[in-house]
């Protein structure tokens, strides 16, 4: 489904969860590259999953292991 399919509610909702990936990152002082690495994903994946594009499951798991937070703490704030 392209994105300009979705609800705008989960449109607002992939952008909210890249912003709560940031402000962790940030929170922790690593870089995009550094918190790729620590997820093992590629520094494209965590540019896209911050600018709120559609995302795996598995890379936000592995990115909310890396974050040190559940992954609910991510989808849910």
């Amino acid at each position: 489904m392209p994105a300009s399919d979705h609800p705008q509610w989960i449109i607002d909702a992939r952008r909210a969860v890249g912003d709560r990936i940031r402000v962790r990152r940030l929170h922790l002082d690593m870089t995009q590259e550094t918190l790729a690495h620590a997820a093992g994903v590629d520094r494209s994946t965590i540019q896209r999953m911050e600018a709120g594009s559609e995302m795996k499951l598995s890379h936000l798991l592995h990115v909310a292991h890396a974050l040190r937070v559940h992954v609910t703490d991510l989808l849910h704030g």
